[in-house]
């Protein structure tokens, strides 16, 4: 049966998704260069906790595929794996063994005994903690305390002394953690690491330059008119994400005034993205139906000069950690997550899906507004200040 599904990453696709998670890129911004959804991208790094996959290679004393072509040929001449052993300065052990498990002299070829080699090579690997018992207990009772990986190795190494069955490195109690398929130790340990992480960044990663958690220029929610404080006219917004599973996101926009929502999908959560997205849809309202928006200070909005000039929006922005300033549209994202659940992959719907859910809303009665919809509230308040 044909593969269905979106296709994978190339092994030159892998490698520059490596490079860029090296380089401190975001998940979308990786998904971008790579023409792949974010989610893709994730999946790639969480298989393997964010650590990078050591690259494969052979042995120095592995045949080779030069090598099997010999033993190729030496076959079709009739030769005996103790003359064709002689040729490759090998043991006739090594020859024997080599055809016998690759279809023995009447269906051996040197290509194929060589991608069957190569393939069986992915065997499991045996890893430290698994086979020091006590060693491992150790590692999760320190980690339980709340000791960082690099406290728990400098302990060890201080404490035994010259007993190397007891010492291993903090980036193998990383690995550990972060690489689940490893099997070693639980999951639930990770919350006690203190930079909440699910993935492992790689030492040479920096965020220096990145404009994490900074905003330029931007203008407080406490410079905001007070027509748009007291909800006195329509045309006031506020704006957050809501996140799903694989790193996807929504953007939701609902109005002050009269609660009416509007749902935005988007491609990813880099500022680009969503800049680019907010300024599509709301090219959809009628003129003059959107004169601000309120967001929080999260790192999507940080293009927001870009995004008041394409649509004369002005932004503004809620203090650091005060979500309950945008209690409006908090509210109303508790209300979507009956039809945006989470850890569900929101990339699944479509802009007309998220049209569909947004209207279901809209035409709901809402206490707040005397049991009138959202829709009709804000279609009388358009009315009356036209």
């Amino acid at each position: 049966m044909a593969r269905m599904g979106r296709p994978g990453l190339s092994s030159s696709q892998k490698q520059e998704l490596w490079d860029r998670w090296r380089l401190g890129q975001t998940l979308s911004e990786i998904g971008k260069a790579l023409g792949k959804h974010a989610g893709s991208v994730h999946g790639v790094l969480s298989a393997s906790g964010g650590i990078t996959p050591a690259a494969r290679k052979r042995s120095p004393m592995a045949l080779t595929l030069s090598d099997r072509e010999e033993i190729s040929r030496g076959i079709a001449k009739g030769f005996s794996f103790q003359a064709i052993a002689a040729l490759l300065h090998r043991a006739a052990s090594t020859i024997s063994r080599e055809v016998n498990r690759n279809g023995g002299r009447q269906r051996y070829r040197a290509v194929k005994a060589d991608e069957h080699t190569w393939a069986r090579a992915l065997r499991p690997k045996s890893y430290a903690l698994a086979n020091k018992p006590v060693l491992r207990e150790i590692v999760a009772s320190k980690l339980a305390e709340q000791w960082s990986p690099e406290q728990i190795s400098g302990w060890l190494a201080d404490e035994s002394g010259n007993d190397d069955a007891m010492q291993i490195s903090h980036e193998t109690i990383y690995k550990s953690l972060f690489i689940q398929a490893r099997g070693v130790l639980k999951k639930e340990l990770m919350a006690h690491l203190r930079s909440n992480r699910k993935m492992r960044r790689a030492r040479s990663w920096t965020s220096k330059g990145q404009p994490r958690g900074r905003i330029p220029d931007a203008v407080s929610i406490r410079d905001r008119p007070s027509e748009i404080e007291d909800r006195a006219v329509p045309g006031h917004w506020e704006g957050d994400l809501i996140a799903g599973s694989k790193n996807t996101h929504v953007a939701t926009l609902v109005e002050r005034q009269s609660r009416y929502v509007t749902l935005v999908k988007l491609d990813g959560k880099d500022t680009g993205s969503v800049v680019s997205a907010l300024s599509r849809q709301i090219q959809h309202l009628p003129d003059g139906l959107m004169l601000s928006l309120t967001w929080d200070r999260g790192g999507e909005m940080a293009n927001h000069k870009m995004f008041t000039v394409a649509t004369d929006v002005k932004v503004y922005f809620c203090d650091p950690q005060s979500p309950w300033q945008r209690g409006t549209n908090e509210n109303t994202n508790r209300l979507l997550r009956q039809y945006l659940p989470k850890k569900t992959d929101l990339s699944k719907h479509s802009q007309a899906d998220l049209d569909a859910i947004a209207q279901k809303l809209n035409t709901r009665p809402r206490k707040t507004l005397g049991f009138k919809t959202p829709a009709a509230t804000l279609a009388k308040d358009v009315a009356v200040t036209a």
